[in-house]
């Protein structure tokens, strides 16, 4: 018995997509009509794929090691005597001209009934810089944009403000056009987008002049983006709809990537802020008071006697704010500036600290 799985070099739990990429790269490799194919290995390879892409060939074959449709077994493989010649053009030398996804997704597609999916506009990205306190605190920003939107004019209908919408000659009004052609599993009908109206079954009696009668055209928009509070370096933003438009679709989305320009004194970790303060010895040993920054507005700091160097003093709710609205602290590292020198007076005082054990 065949393991089409092995033949196609998949895992038994790998999905439709794995199994199609791998039969698409087998088929590449072993078609007869391509140089240094090999027949046989391309007709097993497609004997795999006719059965493990149908859902119920699959789980019969899982099941009972064989299908009741015909296929399936070695002794009933349904591939002998294809004519491999309809091909040969499309594999002329090393190139492939042909999609062999495109002809198994209008096989197999229409077999198991799928509905057609909506078009849908290509998605954009833009990058946008931010400073600390903007990225803390959320701010908005606009921003000028070059893409393909809805035309102005006819708002997507593609044709004149007086001119009205008449029956596609190209389909008869369907939207789709029916087409038969071969493949390796025979012959099928398939069916296509009309691409004069794309596919609503209606074009427009006088095209829009703005257009072209397309519905859609480039031109600059300008967008207002609202910056979430707490949104970190690296982060994207996802605005459905606002990419680019297409023709009787929906269009696609804008992603924004934040970048936050670093702080000169703080860091962030997570929604806490760092930083460091340099104190005086004799602060450290007495106690004292330093004003520091904040990303608001300066405060007063104590500092308690006999602090350590590398300390961390932590100021509440004075960091970045939160989903949940409450905001993260300000941790204050405690640097002690020793002095390198000493004058005579300052060190005999130091002399008198040790003699009392200090």
């Amino acid at each position: 018995m065949k393991d089409y799985y092995e033949i196609l070099g998949v895992d038994k739990s790998a999905d439709a997509s794995e199994i199609k990429k791998a039969f698409h790269k087998l088929a590449q490799k072993y078609h007869p009509d391509k140089k240094g194919g090999d027949e046989a290995k391309f007709k097993e390879a497609s004997e795999a794929y006719a059965v493990l892409s149908d859902k119920k060939k699959r789980a019969e074959y899982d099941a009972y090691g064989r299908t009741f449709a015909g296929g399936a077994s070695g002794a009933q493989g349904g591939f002998g005597g294809f004519d491999f010649s309809q091909f040969q053009q499309g594999f002329g030398g090393n190139s492939v001209e042909f999609d062999l996804g495109d002809i198994f997704g209008d096989i197999f597609g229409a077999a198991q009934g799928g509905g057609r999916r909506q078009k849908r506009g290509r998605d954009i990205s833009i990058d946008l810089e931010l400073t600390f306190e903007e990225a803390a605190f959320g701010v908005k920003r606009s921003v000028l944009i070059n893409k393909v939107s809805e035309c102005d004019d006819c708002k997507g209908s593609g044709a004149e403000k007086s001119s009205q919408t008449v029956s596609c000659k190209e389909c008869n009004g369907q939207g789709t056009i029916h087409e038969t052609r071969r493949s390796i599993l025979g012959t099928f009908t398939s069916q296509r987008e009309c691409s004069k109206c794309h596919g609503s079954g209606k074009v427009p009696e006088k095209k829009c002049r703005n257009c072209g009668g397309e519905g859609v055209a480039k031109k600059q928009e300008e967008l207002t983006i609202a910056i979430p509070a707490g949104i970190d370096d690296g982060e994207m933003i996802r605005l459905p709809g606002k990419g680019e438009a297409i023709a009787h679709g929906v269009a696609g989305d804008l992603y924004i990537k934040v970048h936050v320009q670093p702080h000169k004194t703080f860091t962030r970790h997570g929604h806490d802020i760092r930083m460091k303060l340099n104190i005086k010895l004799t602060d450290a040993l007495l106690g004292s008071s330093y004003t520091i920054p904040t990303l608001e507005k300066p405060l007063t700091l104590k500092i308690p006697q006999g602090i350590t160097h590398g300390e961390v003093l932590r100021v509440p709710k004075k960091g970045i704010p939160t989903a949940g609205g409450t905001r993260g602290d300000l941790l204050v590292t405690i640097h002690i500036d020793f002095p390198k020198k000493l004058s005579k007076s300052a060190k005999k005082i130091v002399e008198e600290l040790k003699k009392e054990g200090i």
